[in-house]
């Protein structure tokens, strides 16, 4: 609270001072090849609101004067290039918004009529599955709360554990299993609260290490991705963070429920020609947790402090620097086990992590026709975890007995780290019109140290025949050999790649591509051909195809589990159509199919034990009707068919994976009803996630006056959840104050406040299941930039 009122008080004093003259602003940029980063000549830029225009000069700059204070879209056309239409571009009194733009090359033009792209990329080298996101339509995401991952969450075939995660499992594949790229470098560990279990939450993180606004753009591919990504199989993220301004110091920021964000960015009083952005965002889940009534799930805190800036050493180097460092502490103790009135979570968690990144970027034109990008980094996650559990003496309907619970505040410890080095190399090379070559490398030295210690027996009371040691005892129990490991190594990894591009004639793109990796903790070299193209049928439409072997990591805290582990294999097959219908309007039909192989399965329950025994298979179809925000309206409607089948060679046969939700329906519209409001609403519908078959034993400690039940496994995933239901909204409210631009907001998950069933766990206190997952998730504030 003394935060807020200091935020508060800040913005009384910037409001009381007096305007800056008259309400007008600049827009300026260059216009730049997305591929090349060339500058694009002769382009005609159009404010769509204002209907005026201006075209860019032989450096491919533009410039816009005296505009109205408000927020526009701009429309760029070229000769060359495919139209497109850049949203979120704020003006500020008496400020310069500084907007840089990338076009795409128009690859094939069929006939005589412009093409329609408007608001879409056509990315050549991955003509499948592909999605992009602005910064605007991230915020105004209804539910997502700014939150880049959980706008994601609502693409065709991407799952988001029922609204609860901000983590992605795409086509069926866990949420571990996706590339990311953030400003170039590779990133294993993108979430916050990765999980309340000891250990590894097959959900991922509940919140981003990506504050609202840091993302200036996101490119999604759903799979079928080039050569130039790898060492993770499911899906690629390609995020941009923001660049600060080069012309003058720009303020903002938000404050709402859960804590502040503030962002500055502007031209370095230190460098030469270097701009800065600044963000720093705190979050407290006190208020939030007692609001909600949720007193019993604990204290969740975070923070995200991220420094990039951007030099322009000449007129062909750039150099980008990224810092970043993400801090987290969860604890529940025995107050919040006093608080949950059904007893039903026992273990007191307190968990202290921490993420840094730092990176180099170079971006050097080499040509005329070609550019080549250098990326030096360092990554860091530390674990630092200890678990303590609740004994209460209760009955069958979780009353107490005893009004005291014995407790124990650490009966598993985890001291986790995992660093690495890398180097990466991306050059990239028109041969003549049409014709490109991007040649790639990478290296790094993973470190990883692992000390995991169960000081004494646990019980598991949900548990498989195959997992007793004694058959006649209907519980299992964990003893430290299961759980305890010690392990300090570090290894190289390497990888090549190469993509070749090319267009015959005037209808068919093609792009043929091969990787070769090698995973030094597995000693495994792997060679990875990827084919896909694009037929056109005309200007606006396209039939395309991707296909390609994939290999995969695997997880790096497992390793550390002392794991002797193989990569993971997938082979994918993509077919899709796609029609743009002009004015940011885009259908899109595919189906794909998945060939799994080396899978690592857990073949004991409860403990860290891992091969790669697992096999399977999955296919879908994807349906999505995309409207890109174009001056008041946005939003997008789509069906998923996710069908995947694995079997762990464990006995249990084929079983549908966690993340096999045969039909998920998607809607979400945004429209701006008036100069200060905009309203958004997001519908989700989910068959719900597999959970297992299972049969009740009572009183399996032989003892009435400390009664427990156990839960037997008899059906790996034959059963289900209830269906996943959600309708969010949110309603921004903006408006002027001397020179400050505000908006009032206000975002709710789940506002019909029925509970979202993400997961079934077990009560052995009273014999019942309960589901984890939250109900309502209300937020909301105040955004502020000046």
């Amino acid at each position: 609270m003394k935060i807020l009122k200091s935020i508060i008080a800040i913005l009384s004093l910037i409001l009381s001072n007096s305007a800056f003259g008259q309400g007008y602003g600049i827009i300026q940029g260059t216009i730049t090849d997305k591929e090349n980063t060339l500058p694009i000549l002769n382009a005609k830029l159009s404010l769509l609101q204002l209907n005026t225009s201006c075209f860019s000069d032989s450096l491919g700059r533009y410039l816009f004067t005296d505009i109205p204070s408000g927020t526009y879209s701009i429309e760029v056309q070229s000769t060359t290039h495919e139209t497109f239409i850049v949203n979120d571009v704020n003006v500020l009194v008496n400020k310069t918004t500084v907007v840089q733009i990338e076009l795409q090359e128009i690859i094939v033009k069929i006939g005589a009529a412009e093409v329609k792209t408007q608001a879409f990329e056509n990315n050549r080298s991955n003509p499948v599955s592909g999605y992009s996101f602005s910064r605007e339509e991230i915020s105004l995401n209804p539910g997502a709360q700014g939150d880049i991952f959980r706008a994601i969450g609502m693409l065709p075939g991407v799952s988001s554990s029922g609204g609860i995660y901000s983590a992605i499992a795409v086509r069926g594949q866990g949420v571990r299993d996706n590339v990311y790229l953030v400003d170039d470098i590779p990133l294993t560990e993108v979430g916050h609260l990765e999980g309340n279990s000891f250990f590894n939450d097959p959900n991922g993180g509940r919140f981003s290490i990506f504050a609202p606004r840091v993302i200036d753009n996101a490119q999604f591919i759903g799979g079928g991705f080039s050569a130039d990504y790898g060492r993770r199989s499911a899906s690629y993220l390609g995020l941009r963070i923001k660049e600060g301004n080069n012309v003058n110091s720009i303020f903002d920021g938000q404050v709402d429920l859960l804590g502040v964000n503030l962002n500055a960015e502007g031209p370095s009083k230190i460098m030469k020609n270097t701009s800065f952005f600044l963000s720093a965002r705190y979050q407290n889940f006190y208020g939030l947790v007692n609001l909600i009534g949720l007193k019993d799930i604990g204290l969740p805190i975070y923070g995200d402090f991220l420094l990039k800036t951007s030099t322009a050493l000449n007129a062909k180097n750039k150099l980008n620097f990224l810092f970043m460092v993400c801090p987290e502490h969860y604890v529940r103790d025995i107050d919040n086990v006093y608080a949950d009135k059904n007893l039903n979570l026992l273990y007191l968690p307190d968990f202290k992590r921490n993420k840094i990144i730092i990176g180099l970027n170079l971006r050097t034109l080499t040509g005329t026709n070609s550019v080549w990008k250098n990326i030096l980094y360092y990554n860091k996650y530390t674990s630092n975890v200890a678990v303590g559990k609740a004994f209460p003496t209760a009955d069958s309907s979780a009353t107490l007995l005893n009004p005291t619970i014995p407790f124990d505040v650490s009966i598993q410890t985890q001291k986790y780290s995992e660093s690495k080095i890398g180097y990466r190399s991306l050059y990239n090379y028109n041969l003549h019109k049409n014709h490109r070559i991007s040649l790639g490398f990478e290296c790094d030295v993973l470190a990883l140290k692992n000390e995991r210690r169960l000081e004494n027996n646990d019980t598991n009371f949900v548990f498989r025949r195959s997992e007793l040691i004694q058959p006649n005892v209907l519980y299992q129990v964990i003893s430290p050999n299961l759980v305890n490991a010690t392990f300090e190594d570090l290894k190289f990894n390497t990888s090549l790649f190469s993509t070749y591009s090319l267009s015959l004639g005037k209808r068919i793109s093609l792009n043929m591509g091969i990787r070769y990796d090698y995973t030094g903790f597995s000693k495994q070299h792997a060679w990875s051909p990827r084919l896909s193209g694009s037929y056109y049928l005309s200007d606006n439409s396209s039939i395309s195809m991707a296909l390609g072997k994939y290999y995969q990591d695997p997880v790096y805290s497992d390793i550390a589990d002392n794991q002797k582990l193989k990569m993971e294999e997938v082979t994918q097959y993509i077919a899709s159509f796609k029609h743009t219908f002009g004015m940011g309007i885009r259908f899109t039909l595919e189906a794909w199919y998945k060939d799994f192989d080396n899978l690592v399965v857990t073949p004991i329950g409860g403990s860290i034990f891992k091969n790669n025994n697992g096999t399977g298979y999955g296919k879908g179809l994807d349906v999505n009707l995309t409207k890109k925000l174009v001056k008041k309206l946005h939003g997008q409607i789509g069906y998923s068919y996710i069908e995947i089948l694995r079997n762990d060679h464990d006995g249990f046969g084929s079983y549908n994976f966690a993340f096999s939700q045969p039909h998920q329906i998607n809607f979400m519209v945004s429209h701006k009803t008036s100069k200060h409001f905009t309203f958004s609403l997001k519908y989700r519908y989910a068959t719900g996630k597999p959970k297992d078959e299972y049969i009740i034993h009572r009183d399996v400690l032989n003892n009435t006056s400390y009664l427990r039940y156990s839960k037997e496994i008899i059906g790996k995933n034959a059963a289900r959840l209830p269906n996943f239901k959600s309708l969010d909204i949110r309603v921004n409210y903006h408006f002027n104050a001397k020179t400050a631009r505000l908006t009032a907001f206000f975002d709710v998950v789940n506002i019909a406040n029925k509970q979202i069933a993400n997961a079934e766990s077990f009560n052995p206190i009273s014999g019942k299941n309960y589901f984890d997952g939250l109900a309502i998730f209300p937020t909301g504030g105040l955004k502020f930039e000046f």
